[in-house]
């Protein structure tokens, strides 16, 4: 397994907080060639450590002005993944997790408006079969948005950790 350093680490910080700094910017602020840094997130990219990279669209600036967690509980957990296939064919879902707690799942949602919302819960989330029932939490407002923080001691100190493993997201 390869190991992250101090030097990865410093990369992840810098293009976590701006994924379009350029290269020539993180090189001199790690004080190494661009030739070192495109190395390294290239390598970050095949052990997994980078999963991704792309814009963040502003929902309500698009129309959807309301942000809903939807609980779900199902008749059976093992029901998850037949019922993760309907709510993937709804595109105002943009997150579902397999939860422990009152929960079976946990979505987020975005809506236009509450009516929509209604729509969506009606028509769409509650007729899966295997749905036994809903809550829904609105988003008032996003209070804090922010990435992992590498070296802001979010994660686990990763010096100290031998290697990381393969399925580290």
């Amino acid at each position: 397994m390869e190991k992250i350093d101090a030097l990865d680490k410093k990369i992840l910080d810098i293009i976590t907080r701006n994924a379009r700094v350029p290269s020539k910017n993180v090189a001199v602020e790690c004080g190494v060639s661009r030739a070192a840094i495109h190395q390294r997130i290239q390598r970050l990219i095949e052990l997994k450590v980078i999963v991704g990279s792309g814009y963040n669209v502003d929902p309500k600036i698009l129309g959807f002005q309301t942000c809903t967690y939807i609980g779900i509980r199902l008749e059976r957990g093992s029901m998850y993944r037949e019922v993760v296939k309907f709510l993937e064919a709804i595109p105002e879902i943009v997150e579902c997790h397999f939860t422990t707690g009152p929960y079976t799942m946990l979505c987020k949602v975005y809506a236009r408006d509450n009516e929509h919302l209604m729509d969506l819960l009606n028509n769409k989330i509650q007729g899966i079969d295997g749905v036994v029932s809903t809550e829904t939490l609105i988003s008032l407002e996003e209070s804090i948005k922010r990435e992992i923080s590498i070296c802001g001691g979010v994660l686990p100190n990763i010096s100290a950790m031998d290697a990381v493993d393969d399925d580290w997201d």
